[in-house]
């Protein structure tokens, strides 16, 4: 669950490709990132891919599913700033700019 995306979720619910830009953690360095919204639900389901400063993850029916990180992060910091279980498989590489 992607918390802090509001009434934002209403608008693109029914678009069936959605990219999230946003921040992985809180000014409080809590993820954001997490195992179950404890906010209203709105345009469920309708997330495939969430880009941090940290991570590109894809939401995949099993869970987050980390596919990049960002330069001079490792795994190990990824899986710290983040409450939601990460599916990690092999080698997670570097985003390319």
């Amino acid at each position: 669950m992607v918390k802090g995306m509001g009434g934002a979720m209403d608008l693109v619910a029914s678009a069936e490709n959605i990219i999230v830009a946003m921040m992985h953690v809180n000014k409080a360095g809590e993820s954001k990132i997490l195992k179950k919204c404890t906010l209203p639900l709105t345009g469920v389901n309708c997330v495939k891919k969430v880009v941090t400063e940290l991570a590109v993850l894809d939401v995949t029916p099993k869970g987050f599913k980390l596919v990049e990180r960002a330069p001079g992060v490792s795994v190990e910091d990824i899986i710290k700033a983040t409450e939601a279980d990460l599916i990690i498989e092999g080698e997670i590489p570097e985003m390319q700019f």
